[in-house]
């Protein structure tokens, strides 16, 4: 398959290309540094350096035989996106092509609008770049859990069906984002929902729990190859800013009572779902979503776990509550169904303390380059 992958110099992105060109696909990346540059901007870099894509790619076909194709441009550029998809006639998309920061996009107004131009204008060019010239296309475009909030009842797979007066009908499900990013998530999904509905668009929709993980096949091959691995309050995880700490000597920093709950992945699971989308995709003018995760933890549950994993290694940490910078519910019920990639064959990795300490040893080899004043809250939602 012809494969293009939007966003593709992105933690996920630029694995996801290797993946897919190592399956068999012919695959061609897309990416304008944006992530590179905001973090630049706010003192935010990657813990691991990284070459560009273009030495990327270099590296990995010197290593396999396999080319990707590499264009280095910006996808709210309408013209430029749809000369690409009328050239290399993708059967597939995968959309990455987002700032992919809530903390970002709640820093002040400039950031809140990038975040809202940049997310919404790329998914728009790209249902009409695909519209126009690969209307047999299937996108993929990669969602958030976070779209769906903390509601009281079970989380289902996109969509609801509600019975009301005595008739029902099905929605997408009802979705209460905590941040401007995760909201312009949602607008992405309405988006794609429309013009599936009206113009037939064959779309599958992942809403993707966090994912953590170093190692991926291709990705061991060499440390040019390594996904981006930030450890910031901006663009890090919670589980990337723990590791961190614990090679530091730092305690812990849980956000509030420590009860926030959500679904986690790891970035093996996470490649395996974007091939499994790639090659199972829905009826032509279909719109599917999948929840896209494999576990369930609190913060609290994930800090118990990096500390045995840093005792495996010989390393004491403790767990600090501090306040919470951001506005949401610190204890609610989440319960939240994600069985359909089981389906299709997904094997999950599980965070076990071994997968953890395998990081914190990657964490530790890099130990001299951490910054520890980027680790603390520095963006407040209020």
């Amino acid at each position: 398959m012809n494969v293009l992958i939007l966003g593709g110099d992105g933690y996920l992105g630029w694995p996801t290309a290797m993946h897919l060109a190592a399956a068999g696909h012919r695959v061609h990346v897309v990416d304008n540094y944006l992530r590179r540059r905001l973090a630049l901007e706010t003192r935010s870099e990657a813990l691991i350096p990284t070459p560009d894509l273009n030495d990327r790619a270099e590296t990995f076909r010197r290593l396999t035989g396999t080319a990707t194709g590499v264009s280095i441009f910006d996808v709210t550029d309408a013209a430029r996106l749809s000369a690409l998809v009328e050239r290399f006639k993708p059967d597939a998309l995968v959309h990455y092509a987002e700032q992919p920061s809530a903390p970002y996009s709640m820093m002040g107004q400039d950031e809140a609008r990038l975040t809202l131009e940049n997310n919404i204008r790329s998914t728009f060019n790209v249902a009409w770049a695909v519209m126009t010239h690969a209307p047999a296309c299937h996108i993929v475009k990669l969602g958030t859990m976070g779209e769906y909030g903390t509601p009281d009842i079970d989380i289902e797979e996109g969509f609801l069906t509600v019975e009301h007066k005595g008739r029902s009908d099905t929605f997408l499900y009802p979705r209460a984002a905590g941040s401007l990013y995760h909201t312009s998530k949602i607008m992405d999904t309405d988006l794609l929902w429309f013009y599936s509905r009206l113009y037939g668009l064959t779309v599958t929709d992942l809403m993707q729990g966090p994912v953590y993980g170093l190692s991926t096949i291709q990705a061991d091959l060499d440390p040019a190859l390594v996904p981006n691995f930030h450890y910031d309050d901006i663009f890090g995880t919670v589980i990337n800013r723990f590791l961190v700490q614990s090679a530091c000597g730092i305690p812990l920093t849980v956000y509030g009572k420590g009860g926030q709950t959500r679904g986690y992945i790891n970035i093996r699971d996470t490649l395996r779902c974007i091939e499994l989308a790639v090659t199972n995709p829905p009826a032509r003018g279909e719109m599917r979503i999948f929840n896209q995760f494999t576990e369930l933890f609190s913060i609290l549950e994930i800090a118990d776990r990096v500390r045995a994993a840093a005792t495996l290694l010989g390393l004491t940490v403790e767990v600090q509550s501090v306040p919470n910078p951001r506005k949401e519910k610190e204890r609610h019920r989440y319960v939240a169904h994600a069985d359909s990639l089981l389906k299709l064959g997904l094997e999950p990795h599980r965070m076990t303390e071994e997968a953890l300490a395998g990081m914190l040893e990657r964490v530790l080899q890099h130990r001299h380059l951490i910054d520890t004043r980027r680790i603390m809250p520095r963006v407040r939602w209020s």
